[in-house]
């Protein structure tokens, strides 16, 4: 342990030398400006988060306190101008938004029905009448020119998509019935933001028209991507699924051109990034895509957080306004209970389900942060105003990033204190849904031996209807021919790259009884059978494994690694073929003639899918 600690503290020391000397080599170069700034906010987030995983803190503050580390306003002024990172940090925001709607089920969500329409639908207004009502108590007042009470009311009101999604998404919540109402939640509340920004030019007077035109816009673009995505999209990923990295690529240059349709729209790009993914949600490669695009993603959002870090106000330039801010955070935590537990609860969703998702929500937006610029650039409010948001903004932050980590034992807890005063349990029906719920048999991968093995599955199963082997597997492969023809078999399958780690967690194979990986390491690209014995055993440690070798060395080392069973296919092929030479030596020729027709008429007839 010592050793690992010094190793870490190394590490630590090494990257916070290096910030001071990437901010000195970028510091009188225009052109490598950026490349400094991004490299110092990358280094400075990466020593943070060392120290965040050692104290065992959450990633997210890691990255903030980076920020201000580095930041002009408390910490050290490696970076001057935020505004070039803050600007590449979006391309975060942006793909967080696409691998949301690549993770929402319109079928789900309309499982959710009236919990879902309803709690977004009321959430805002009782939230924002809510807000008015506390900050009028705390003096605030309306009229004369003087908005600061809408605007601290509307902020208020909105939560955070960057954080929430992140932070659901690492616990594999955001498909639970919590999580689905949390996110149709949040897509309600970018429904209202557009309200908000409609209105916001011409607050003393609304243009009504113009909302409406804004409104008009959105649903235009919706409509002509559901078109091209049911048209002309599956015509396009067909004909390159068999090269996972197209289908990559292809998906994001989709993501960004229903991005530019925002845009020419006056719509926000993240807007048009959640479009893109729900168009595309219903396509067999969403799991495979979502897989590779997270890292990708996990690097714009960490300048994401940077950026915001760098932002924060130092507290020492008006300390009367930390008061406000700490009374309007609890109101902040406190009303989002009141604008969502009764309508889920009257709707039997249970103590679980309505007290998780006020839970969730329970912090300000960064969407909120741009309507309080807006709002100061127009000068509706005053500079304290925004700086009360953007402190509310970082004290939820940090705060939900606990409750949502900690969000079971807290909604546990709030759940007995409410039976205690006469609330009951009501069953929701909630069910924690998998790519791959109830499945017992994984299948990694499919080719000639994985044909074989379904053969002679549906076989038994074929002579044995109460053994229902074919409904308890489940196959995954990138192969659009297989997918079809596993499909039309009845046989349940998952478009995704199996040398990918992300890829496998997102098909729910966590509690399957046996994982079978019949492809050899010769055929494999990016992994091989041992690299998968090690993922199993994070992915499903209480399956059993049974992985293809093709040497005697080799399947030592597998046994060696964990593997249940390792069958070598050339010793098998031996062991029949002996049996074959000895039925030939001891027969005669007419009894030879018989067993090879017999072998003949069933190569006839046995149907495989790649024969």
């Amino acid at each position: 342990m010592k050793i690992k600690s010094r190793y870490y503290s190394l590490i630590i020391i090494f990257l916070f030398c290096a910030v001071p000397l990437f901010a000195e080599g970028s510091g009188n170069n225009s052109h490598s400006t950026i490349v400094g700034s991004v490299g110092i906010a990358i280094l400075a987030a990466t020593a943070m988060a060392y120290i965040g995983h050692i104290l065992k803190q959450p990633l997210l503050l890691a990255y903030i306190a980076a920020g201000v580390i580095i930041g002009p306003r408390i910490g050290f002024g490696l970076i001057e101008n935020f505004d070039d990172i803050e600007k590449i940090s979006e391309f975060g925001l942006i793909l967080l938004l696409f691998l949301i709607g690549l993770e929402i089920d319109i079928k789900k969500l309309k499982q959710s029905g009236k919990s879902l329409v309803l709690s977004g639908l009321l959430q805002f207004p009782v939230n924002a009448a809510a807000g008015i009502g506390f900050f009028l108590l705390l003096g605030y007042a309306f009229g004369g020119g003087n908005y600061d009470l809408v605007y601290l009311a509307a902020c208020c009101s909105l939560s955070s998509t960057a954080i929430v999604v992140k932070l659901l998404y690492g616990k594999f919540e955001l498909d639970t019935l919590a999580g689905r109402i949390t996110l149709g939640i949040l897509v309600f509340q970018d429904i209202w933001a557009i309200v908000l920004l409609g209105i916001q030019p011409n607050l003393g007077n609304p243009d009504v028209l113009q909302i409406i035109l804004s409104f008009g816009e959105g649903f235009l673009l919706v409509a002509v991507s559901m078109l091209l995505s049911r048209y002309v999209l599956p015509r396009i990923f067909k004909s390159i699924a068999k090269v996972p990295e197209l289908i990559l690529v292809s998906s994001l240059g989709w993501c960004f051109l229903v991005c530019g349709g925002a845009a020419f729209f006056n719509l926000s790009l993240e807007m048009g990034a959640l479009i893109a993914g729900v168009s595309i949600s219903t396509f067999p490669y969403n799991l495979d895509v979502i897989a590779k695009i997270v890292n990708i993603r996990d690097f714009f959002v960490t300048l994401f957080f940077v950026s915001l870090g760098m932002q924060i106000p130092n507290p020492l330039d008006n300390p009367s306004l930390l008061i406000t801010v700490a009374v309007a955070t609890l109101f902040l935590i406190a009303s989002r209970f009141i604008s969502i537990f009764p309508v889920l609860y009257s709707l039997k969703n249970g103590l679980r389900v309505s007290l998780l998702t006020p839970i969730n929500l329970s912090q300000i937006s960064e969407f909120s942060l741009v309507i309080a610029s807006l709002g100061v650039s127009a000068g509706h409010i005053t500079h304290d105003t925004m700086s009360i948001i953007i402190f509310i903004f970082v004290i939820t932050s940090i705060l939900s990033t606990y409750m949502i980590k900690y969000n079971n034992f807290i909604q546990k807890t709030a759940a007995a204190a409410l039976k205690m005063i006469g609330l009951k349990e009501i069953q929701s029906g909630e069910e924690e849904d998998n790519a791959a719920p109830g499945k017992e048999i994984a299948l990694l991968g499919f080719y000639r031996t994985a044909s074989s093995l379904l053969h002679e599955i549906l076989d038994v199963q074929s002579g044995n209807p109460d053994i229902a082997l074919k409904d308890k597997l489940v196959v995954i492969d990138f192969n659009p021919e297989v997918h079809e023809s596993l499909q039309s078999l009845g046989v349940k399958v998952v478009y995704g790259d199996i040398s990918h780690l992300d890829t496998l967690h997102h098909a729910g194979i966590h509690d399957v009884k046996v994982v079978i990986s019949t492809i050899p390491d010769t055929i494999l690209v990016g992994t091989n059978n041992l690299k998968i014995i090690k993922h199993m055993k994070d992915i499903c440690p209480y399956a059993k494994v049974i992985v293809n070798a093709e040497s005697i060395e080799r399947a030592l080392k597998m046994y060696a690694e964990g593997a249940d069973y390792v069958f070598i296919p050339r010793i098998l092929s031996a062991t029949n073929l002996m049996g074959v030479i000895d039925t030939i030596l001891s027969s005669r020729q007419d009894e030879i003639t018989s067993i090879k027709q017999k072998e003949i008429e069933m190569l006839k007839t046995r149907y495989e899918v790649i024969r």
